[in-house]
């Protein structure tokens, strides 16, 4: 890990308690689900969403109600509560991809949340010809873990160290499939910096205002999630802020030295 990793530091407390913005999100999302029905439609291929550090499939209900209206064959992780990769996760998370995959024939899409995020871009890493494309929402890939407020809970959950090379060395470069992050510098369980993607010929950062906890409900996430999702196998283009860019999604390469 670079030294300059190493330096980054997880969350002030004053936006650990501002994350009871959540709340408001969540009202937003259900408040803008008319709108939100302007979101292109998919093309029905299969996408897997993975939920956060002690959240389960109830916690991503709205995000696949969206993407299942949008055309997708939308699925939840099926595994409980996220508890962090105790035995049977991982083969668990693999299983339903390969099942997904073998059963339509198609390549199947996956959305994370948080460490959700993590657990795809690992599927990712392990089998881009399965994966059509990844999003990851506020996902710590980069940097130490401890830029978080949430490593000690991970801990405690999964009884494993949160350092961990051997699978940091999995998820921190950029998977060999379409891959955009969605992140927001308001964000008070992981450090921003811990979500920026390299930018690449298939890879992307989308910044939005939001908290953590709300990133699965926040209409600017939803509304990014179900773009990205619905561009054609093999035809990827950047995101598209419109005119309306700056108030939803500031650039998220300006300077970020403040």
């Amino acid at each position: 890990m670079s030294e300059a990793a190493q330096r980054i530091a997880p969350p002030s407390h004053l936006l650990w308690l501002a994350e009871l913005r959540g709340l408001w999100e969540t009202g937003a999302g259900m408040a803008m689900w008319p709108l939100l029905q302007l979101a292109p439609r998919g093309d029905g291929h299969s996408v897997v969403v993975l939920p956060g550090l002690i959240a389960g499939d109830g916690s991503t209900v709205l995000l696949r109600r969206l993407l299942a209206s949008r055309g997708y064959d939308a699925h939840g992780w099926g595994l409980g509560r996220n508890l962090g990769p105790r035995d049977g996760v991982e083969e668990g998370m693999r299983n339903l991809l390969v099942s997904l995959n073998d059963k339509s024939g198609r390549k199947v899409s996956l959305v994370g949340w948080s460490l959700g995020g993590v657990y795809a871009r690992l599927l990712a890493s392990m089998h881009p010809e399965r994966v059509r494309s990844v999003v990851t929402l506020g996902t710590p890939f980069r940097g130490s873990p401890r830029a978080t407020n949430a490593w000690r809970l991970y801990e405690f959950l999964s009884r494993q160290s949160s350092h961990d090379p051997s699978r940091m060395q999995r998820i921190t470069p950029t998977p060999g499939v379409p891959t955009t992050s969605i992140f927001s510098r308001s964000d008070g369980v992981v450090s921003w910096r811990c979500s920026v993607e390299k930018t690449g010929h298939r890879s992307e950062n989308i910044e939005v205002f939001g908290s953590h906890v709300g990133l699965g409900f926040n209409p600017a996430v939803l509304y990014a999630v179900a773009d990205r999702l619905a561009q054609a196998e093999g035809a990827w283009k950047p995101f598209e802020r419109g005119h309306l860019g700056p108030l939803v999604y500031p650039d998220p390469a300006r300077d970020d030295r403040g």
